[in-house]
């Protein structure tokens, strides 16, 4: 009996894992799932290339170093919408993906479009009736990266999401 309790949490324990690191991100809390994007076969960065963020979406982001984790051919949009759990009005949200947008597949937006969000890579984005205005368009790649924070703090892994002209390579290693 106890090999059987043993190997269940053993079991549970690997689960439980796969499950957190595949599509963790501590900056955000919750992640769109990966696995049915389009990855991009001809990235500037490729999965694996040393970078330098160049952006400031969150603390910590700027100049920090990092490792691209993932990169998808999409059509991604910058978006002002009003979070659901704080009541904020959150304005030029960068970025969201096509593919959080509901009911999109196969449609175009341009900058005033408002379209409805799924629930995606942060919490309080999504939800029946979440509305978003779009405010810039931009055509792939996107790219989902691990950085070291500036600020300190541990790894962020497979932050979502950045797109090519807020990296550098990182030429230091």
């Amino acid at each position: 009996m106890k090999i059987k309790k043993v190997f269940t949490l053993a079991l549970v324990s690997m689960l439980l894992f796969t499950a957190c690191s595949k599509n963790s991100d501590s900056g955000h809390g919750s992640t769109t799932d990966t696995d049915k994007l389009k990855a991009a076969t001809t990235a500037t960065y490729p999965v694996g290339t040393k970078i330098i963020l160049k952006t400031d979406h969150m603390d910590g982001m700027s100049d920090a170093k990092g490792t691209v984790s993932g990169v998808y051919d999409t059509t991604v949009y910058a978006v002002d919408y009003t979070d659901a759990d704080t009541g904020k009005e959150v304005k030029n949200h960068k970025w969201v993906i096509q593919e959080e947008l509901k009911d999109s597949e196969g449609k175009t937006y341009n900058v005033g479009d408002e379209v409805s969000l799924n629930t995606g890579h942060m919490s309080g984005m999504g939800g029946e009736g979440q509305k978003a205005t779009i405010t810039e368009v931009v055509n792939g790649p996107v790219y989902m990266v691990d950085y070291t924070p500036t600020t300190g703090g541990s790894l962020v892994k497979n932050h979502q999401w950045v797109i090519e002209s807020e990296l550098e390579a990182d030429k230091g290693e």
